[in-house]
């Protein structure tokens, strides 16, 4: 699945479509292009034991954001909220656009 082309980026504001957090927004925090899952801020967050590793480090529970498929979010564009990603060429370089309204995103 490495040879698969995602058109979300790192820092992307997305949405979840799916799942339990449905209709949530938050920034791309990491992409897994090998198993094709992202992690987002604030969205799937799961309570994990934390061991305690020096003396001012505190163990315990911990909250942390789980991945999520990338077939979940969609990107949101700043007009239409989450829309397709579509690509213009304009002279040398390519660039991501809203399919609705056609801005860049």
């Amino acid at each position: 699945m490495a040879d698969v082309k995602y058109k979300l980026r790192k820092e992307d504001l997305v949405q979840v479509i799916a799942g339990k957090d449905k209709g949530k927004q938050g920034k791309i925090l990491r992409i897994d292009r090998d198993k094709g899952r992202i992690i987002v801020s604030g969205i799937n967050m799961m309570k994990k034991a934390m061991k305690k590793k020096n003396q001012n480090d505190r163990g315990g529970i911990a909250e942390i954001e789980a991945s999520l498929d990338i077939s979940n979010v969609m990107i949101v564009c700043k007009k239409c909220g989450p829309v397709k990603i579509g690509y213009k060429i304009e002279g040398d370089t390519k660039k991501r656009v809203c399919r609705k309204c056609g801005e860049a995103l």
